[in-house]
């Protein structure tokens, strides 16, 4: 494990937090204007979220075997420059085929930064300190969330939607900039060596390593929850619920602020409990508000308060679930945490293809699909953890 004289650095945490937050700031920021771009595109806007998800599962396969052959660093900045010009892209499109296409040129930039903050982390930090840590990430990165649907609203206002993504490509810019203050936590000693294809041989160890895979499905079907809510909310707010689009950032934002409250409590409860016994306490949790969470929006008893009350409870797990479950993943292949983190990461949001295809097929316009998918997937990720 690296010693950096970087550990306690605020730069340090606001870049490796800003990195986390990259995947979230890319697609929460646009949420309020898809009925918009649906409108102006001639097509499904919703499949620029599973058109970016598929690039990012896809490229982090890619970039993690490299990372750990030359290093975290290059990786990062090779992708704030594709974030770029796929941004510009999406902003200079035309028709919905366009700006799919740039979604998912965008989605191979993007995917690097919460990929290889993770391993940098992991990298750099033993275990515990590495739980504090990812939870003290996700405290700081879920200003994203936060902030992204209002400015977005916001943004709507006064201009159009391909401002937005105006705005998506000058903070690539600046985050291409503020990874001069990153070390590289990956050395030379103990890069990957051999022929250059042979690290993607990592996969088929990894695929195979039954406590490593455990903990990556408890994410991935968790994520697959977190998804639909994320894709289906704005029509389900705006269109179904009549929620004024400048009002909608603040009914998803008010799970970002339970996020932030809980990843603040775990940096605590890591301290008392293992992670095994949070993990088993989350994920029955989240059982039990995707049980509710459905009941109540097949009935449509209570409208719109009680799909507000148990989406929160149901969101905010993230933050014991998302931290615990990354570092036990990959403290399990300490050896190979870039093409770990990868997988997990490719697992983790390429989940929300699957909630894009079920919401695409089975959805009423009513909030009931999104709460049977997001209750299904919460038994899987349960059934991870308690079945050893």
């Amino acid at each position: 494990m690296q010693q950096v004289k970087t550990n306690s650095s605020i730069l340090l945490l606001i870049t490796l937090s800003a990195l986390m937050a990259f995947t979230s700031l890319s697609t929460d920021i646009y949420l309020p204007a898809i009925p918009q771009m649906t409108q102006d595109l001639g097509g499904q806007a919703e499949l620029t979220v599973t058109g970016f998800l598929i690039g990012f599962a896809l490229a982090q396969l890619l970039w993690g075997p490299i990372s750990d052959r030359i290093g975290r660093k290059i990786p990062l900045y090779m992708g704030m420059i594709l974030f770029v010009i796929g941004s510009v892209g999406c902003a200079m499109s035309e028709n919905i085929g366009q700006i799919v296409f740039w979604r998912v040129f965008q989605a191979f930039g993007a995917c690097t930064a919460p990929m290889l903050a993770r391993a940098m982390v992991r990298d750099l930090f033993d275990k515990t300190r590495a739980v504090q840590l990812m939870s003290t990430l996700m405290i700081i990165m879920a200003i994203a969330p936060i902030a992204g649907p209002l400015i977005g609203g916001q943004l709507l206002k006064i201009s159009s939607w391909h401002t937005i993504f105006y705005l998506l490509a000058t903070i690539g810019v600046l985050m291409f900039c503020s990874l001069w203050w990153l070390p590289e936590s990956h050395p030379q000693t103990k890069r990957a060596s051999g022929a250059f294809w042979s690290v993607f041989r990592n996969y088929r160890h990894l695929l195979t390593h039954r406590n490593f895979m455990r903990y990556t499905l408890c994410i991935a079907f968790y994520y697959v929850g977190q998804y639909a809510f994320i894709v289906r909310s704005p029509t389900v707010y705006i269109d179904f619920f009549h929620v004024d689009p400048q009002h909608f950032g603040w009914l998803f934002g008010l799970n970002i602020v339970g996020i932030i409250f809980v990843s603040f409590a775990n940096r605590f409860l890591v301290k008392r409990f293992s992670m095994e016994q949070l993990l088993r306490f989350a994920t029955a949790f989240i059982t039990l508000m995707g049980s509710l969470l459905a009941f109540f929006a097949y009935t449509q008893i209570g409208g719109m308060v009680s799909i507000v009350l148990f989406v929160f409870c149901y969101f905010v797990s993230v933050g014991i679930i998302g931290s615990c479950a990354t570092v036990s993943a990959l403290d399990r292949v300490p050896e190979m945490a870039g093409s770990g983190s990868a997988l997990l990461g490719s697992l983790q949001y390429g989940s929300g293809i699957i909630s894009s295809l079920l919401l695409a097929t089975f959805s009423d316009g009513t909030a009931w699909t999104m709460a049977w998918i997001m209750a299904i997937f919460a038994l899987a990720s349960a059934v991870m953890i308690w079945r050893k």
